[in-house]
């Protein structure tokens, strides 16, 4: 795999998971653990694309 692809993954993953965590939060009753666990997952992933210089 090359690295723009890679990047390109990398960034389409981060997208969804925004998407879910806006959604999540929508919801009454939301588990808080959970939208924890998207949001340090996104922030994992931002940092792998700015380490690979896809910022």
């Amino acid at each position: 795999m090359s690295l723009n692809s890679h990047l390109e993954e990398l960034r389409k993953k981060h997208e969804a998971l925004s998407n879910a965590i806006e959604a999540a939060q929508r919801q009454p009753a939301q588990d808080e653990i959970e939208i924890a666990q998207m949001k340090k997952r996104k922030l994992q992933l931002k940092e792998e694309i700015t380490r690979l210089g896809g910022a």
